[in-house]
Protein backbone atom coordinates (compact mmCIF):
# COMPACT_ATOMS: atom_id res chain seq x y z
CA UNK A 1 0.00 0.00 0.00
CA UNK A 2 1.11 3.75 -0.80
CA UNK A 3 0.23 6.52 1.33
CA UNK A 4 0.05 9.86 1.74
CA UNK A 5 -0.68 12.20 4.11
CA UNK A 6 -1.40 15.64 4.27
CA UNK A 7 -0.17 16.61 7.91
CA UNK A 8 -2.05 20.18 7.51
CA UNK A 9 -5.18 18.26 7.47
CA UNK A 10 -4.93 17.71 11.89
CA UNK A 11 -6.73 20.79 13.26
CA UNK A 12 -7.15 19.66 16.62
CA UNK A 13 -10.68 20.88 17.97
CA UNK A 14 -10.63 23.77 20.89
CA UNK A 15 -11.00 21.93 23.58
CA UNK A 16 -7.82 20.35 23.38
CA UNK A 17 -5.77 23.44 22.40
CA UNK A 18 -7.15 25.14 25.96
CA UNK A 19 -4.20 24.98 28.43
CA UNK A 20 -0.33 23.95 27.89
CA UNK A 21 0.46 22.36 24.02
CA UNK A 22 1.32 19.40 23.58
CA UNK A 23 4.56 19.58 22.41
CA UNK A 24 5.81 18.31 18.69
CA UNK A 25 7.50 14.94 19.34
CA UNK A 26 3.76 13.76 21.66
CA UNK A 27 1.95 14.73 18.26
CA UNK A 28 4.31 13.42 16.37
CA UNK A 29 4.40 9.85 18.07
CA UNK A 30 0.68 9.80 18.12
CA UNK A 31 0.37 10.52 14.32
CA UNK A 32 3.13 7.29 13.93
CA UNK A 33 0.66 5.46 16.76
CA UNK A 34 -2.43 6.62 14.13
CA UNK A 35 -0.36 5.75 11.12
CA UNK A 36 0.92 2.19 12.06
CA UNK A 37 -2.96 2.09 13.58
CA UNK A 38 -4.50 2.34 10.10
CA UNK A 39 -2.03 0.88 7.47
CA UNK A 40 -2.10 -2.62 9.79
CA UNK A 41 -5.20 -2.91 9.56
CA UNK A 42 -5.63 -2.22 5.63
CA UNK A 43 -3.61 -4.42 5.16
CA UNK A 44 -4.79 -7.22 6.85
CA UNK A 45 -7.69 -6.51 5.05
CA UNK A 46 -6.46 -6.92 1.77
CA UNK A 47 -5.25 -10.44 2.67
CA UNK A 48 -8.90 -11.52 4.54
CA UNK A 49 -10.88 -10.77 1.88
CA UNK A 50 -8.31 -12.91 -0.33
CA UNK A 51 -8.70 -15.62 2.16
CA UNK A 52 -12.40 -15.41 2.01
CA UNK A 53 -12.27 -15.67 -2.00
CA UNK A 54 -10.08 -18.44 -1.78
CA UNK A 55 -6.31 -17.20 -1.86
CA UNK A 56 -4.52 -18.35 1.49
CA UNK A 57 -1.16 -16.92 0.51
CA UNK A 58 -1.18 -14.28 3.23
CA UNK A 59 -2.38 -16.27 5.91
CA UNK A 60 0.31 -19.19 4.50
CA UNK A 61 3.40 -16.53 4.80
CA UNK A 62 2.22 -15.30 8.36
CA UNK A 63 0.88 -11.74 6.89
CA UNK A 64 -2.59 -12.28 8.06
CA UNK A 65 -2.16 -10.67 11.45
CA UNK A 66 -2.78 -7.41 12.77
CA UNK A 67 0.45 -7.03 14.16
CA UNK A 68 1.89 -4.10 12.79
CA UNK A 69 5.71 -5.47 12.61
CA UNK A 70 4.35 -7.74 10.03
CA UNK A 71 3.34 -4.96 7.81
CA UNK A 72 6.36 -2.41 8.84
CA UNK A 73 9.02 -1.34 5.68
CA UNK A 74 11.63 0.13 7.54
CA UNK A 75 12.26 2.76 4.83
CA UNK A 76 8.88 3.03 3.60
CA UNK A 77 6.53 3.08 6.96
CA UNK A 78 8.88 4.75 9.26
CA UNK A 79 12.46 6.62 7.67
CA UNK A 80 11.05 8.16 5.13
CA UNK A 81 7.71 9.54 6.84
CA UNK A 82 9.33 10.96 10.03
CA UNK A 83 12.23 12.75 8.08
CA UNK A 84 9.28 14.20 5.95
CA UNK A 85 7.35 15.19 9.48
CA UNK A 86 10.91 16.66 11.08
CA UNK A 87 11.11 18.23 7.92
CA UNK A 88 7.77 19.83 8.37
CA UNK A 89 6.68 18.51 4.91
CA UNK A 90 3.08 19.49 4.17
CA UNK A 91 3.28 16.32 2.52
CA UNK A 92 3.82 12.77 4.14
CA UNK A 93 4.07 10.00 1.95
CA UNK A 94 5.23 6.22 2.02
CA UNK A 95 4.60 2.96 1.94
CA UNK A 96 3.75 -0.76 3.44
CA UNK A 97 5.01 -3.99 2.57
CA UNK A 98 1.92 -5.24 0.08
CA UNK A 99 0.31 -8.53 1.68
CA UNK A 100 1.31 -11.26 -0.79
CA UNK A 101 -1.96 -12.53 -3.38
CA UNK A 102 -1.60 -15.30 -5.36
CA UNK A 103 -4.73 -14.17 -8.21
CA UNK A 104 -4.20 -17.52 -10.03
CA UNK A 105 -6.42 -18.84 -6.75
CA UNK A 106 -9.41 -17.12 -7.32
CA UNK A 107 -12.39 -18.03 -9.57
CA UNK A 108 -12.25 -15.01 -11.15
CA UNK A 109 -8.56 -13.58 -10.77
CA UNK A 110 -9.37 -10.06 -11.79
CA UNK A 111 -12.38 -9.28 -10.27
CA UNK A 112 -10.59 -11.35 -6.81
CA UNK A 113 -8.28 -8.75 -7.29
CA UNK A 114 -10.17 -5.84 -7.36
CA UNK A 115 -12.47 -6.88 -3.74
CA UNK A 116 -9.20 -7.95 -1.85
CA UNK A 117 -7.92 -4.32 -2.92
CA UNK A 118 -11.35 -2.36 -2.23
CA UNK A 119 -11.10 -4.52 1.43
CA UNK A 120 -8.12 -1.79 2.35
CA UNK A 121 -9.87 1.47 1.62
CA UNK A 122 -13.28 0.12 3.43
CA UNK A 123 -11.67 -1.24 6.52
CA UNK A 124 -9.97 2.35 6.84
CA UNK A 125 -13.98 3.90 6.34
CA UNK A 126 -15.72 1.56 8.74
CA UNK A 127 -12.13 2.21 11.60
CA UNK A 128 -12.96 5.89 11.25
CA UNK A 129 -16.21 5.70 11.52
CA UNK A 130 -15.81 3.62 14.43
CA UNK A 131 -13.55 6.29 16.52
CA UNK A 132 -15.80 8.91 15.40
CA UNK A 133 -18.25 7.13 17.60
CA UNK A 134 -15.89 6.68 20.38
CA UNK A 135 -14.71 10.21 19.83
CA UNK A 136 -18.29 11.52 20.36
CA UNK A 137 -18.74 9.16 23.23
CA UNK A 138 -16.27 10.64 25.53
CA UNK A 139 -17.29 14.48 24.71
CA UNK A 140 -20.90 13.26 25.78
CA UNK A 141 -19.61 11.61 28.38
CA UNK A 142 -17.63 14.67 29.74
CA UNK A 143 -14.25 12.92 29.24
CA UNK A 144 -11.79 15.37 28.31
CA UNK A 145 -8.60 13.51 27.77
CA UNK A 146 -6.75 16.09 25.83
CA UNK A 147 -3.73 13.46 24.23
CA UNK A 148 -6.76 10.86 23.40
CA UNK A 149 -9.07 12.62 22.10
CA UNK A 150 -6.41 14.41 19.43
CA UNK A 151 -5.22 10.87 18.98
CA UNK A 152 -8.61 10.16 17.92
CA UNK A 153 -9.00 13.03 15.57
CA UNK A 154 -5.61 12.45 14.29
CA UNK A 155 -6.66 8.23 13.41
CA UNK A 156 -10.49 9.70 11.65
CA UNK A 157 -8.82 12.36 9.68
CA UNK A 158 -5.97 9.49 8.73
CA UNK A 159 -8.03 6.86 8.27
CA UNK A 160 -10.55 8.92 5.88
CA UNK A 161 -7.27 10.01 4.27
CA UNK A 162 -5.91 6.45 3.36
CA UNK A 163 -9.36 5.46 1.97
CA UNK A 164 -9.71 7.99 -0.57
CA UNK A 165 -6.27 8.53 -1.43
CA UNK A 166 -5.72 4.78 -1.94
CA UNK A 167 -8.71 4.68 -4.40
CA UNK A 168 -7.23 7.00 -6.87
CA UNK A 169 -7.56 4.69 -9.83
CA UNK A 170 -3.89 5.15 -10.36
CA UNK A 171 -2.00 1.45 -10.52
CA UNK A 172 -0.57 0.52 -8.19
CA UNK A 173 -3.40 2.02 -5.92
CA UNK A 174 -6.04 0.32 -4.78
CA UNK A 175 -8.34 2.17 -6.87
CA UNK A 176 -6.22 1.28 -9.79
CA UNK A 177 -6.80 -2.42 -9.10
CA UNK A 178 -10.72 -1.98 -8.75
CA UNK A 179 -10.52 -0.33 -12.51
CA UNK A 180 -8.75 -2.86 -13.92
CA UNK A 181 -11.44 -5.39 -12.49
CA UNK A 182 -14.12 -3.18 -13.94
CA UNK A 183 -12.76 -2.68 -17.05
CA UNK A 184 -13.21 -4.97 -20.55
CA UNK A 185 -10.57 -7.35 -20.66
CA UNK A 186 -8.44 -5.76 -23.37
CA UNK A 187 -8.68 -2.35 -21.87
CA UNK A 188 -7.95 -3.46 -18.34
CA UNK A 189 -4.59 -4.82 -19.93
CA UNK A 190 -3.54 -1.91 -21.25
CA UNK A 191 -4.50 0.71 -18.42
CA UNK A 192 -2.33 -2.06 -15.91
CA UNK A 193 0.77 -1.18 -18.21
CA UNK A 194 1.19 1.92 -16.21
CA UNK A 195 1.68 -0.14 -12.66
CA UNK A 196 5.50 0.39 -13.04
CA UNK A 197 5.02 4.31 -13.21
CA UNK A 198 2.27 4.75 -11.28
CA UNK A 199 4.37 5.85 -8.33
CA UNK A 200 5.83 8.51 -9.94
CA UNK A 201 2.57 9.92 -11.22
CA UNK A 202 1.10 9.83 -8.02
CA UNK A 203 3.94 11.66 -6.55
CA UNK A 204 4.19 14.38 -9.66
CA UNK A 205 0.13 14.99 -9.32
CA UNK A 206 0.50 15.78 -5.27
CA UNK A 207 3.57 17.67 -6.22
CA UNK A 208 1.78 19.94 -8.70
CA UNK A 209 -1.56 19.77 -6.43
CA UNK A 210 -3.58 17.83 -9.49
CA UNK A 211 -5.18 15.81 -6.57
CA UNK A 212 -6.29 18.14 -4.26
CA UNK A 213 -9.96 18.50 -5.79
CA UNK A 214 -10.54 14.82 -6.29
CA UNK A 215 -8.95 13.96 -2.64
CA UNK A 216 -10.00 16.50 -0.20
CA UNK A 217 -13.43 17.22 -0.96
CA UNK A 218 -14.61 13.71 -0.71
CA UNK A 219 -12.72 13.92 2.54
CA UNK A 220 -13.80 16.94 3.98
CA UNK A 221 -17.74 15.43 2.94
CA UNK A 222 -16.81 12.59 4.60
CA UNK A 223 -15.34 13.94 7.96
CA UNK A 224 -18.27 16.58 7.68
CA UNK A 225 -20.48 13.46 7.88
CA UNK A 226 -18.80 11.93 10.73
CA UNK A 227 -19.38 15.17 12.41
CA UNK A 228 -14.95 16.06 12.45
CA UNK A 229 -14.58 18.22 9.46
Amino acid sequence: MIYGYFIGMTQPFDLLTKGPIIVDIGLILLKVLALFMALTFHEFAHGWVARRLGDHTAESQGRLTLNPKDHIDPFGTVLLPAMLILMRSPVVFGWAKPVPIDPRNFKDPRRGMMWSALGGPLINLFLAAALAVVFKAMLMAGIHIRGLLLFLIIAIQLNVFLAIFNLIPIPPLDGGRVLVGLLPPRQAIAYSRIEPYGFMIVIALMYFNILDRFVFYPIQVILRFLGIG
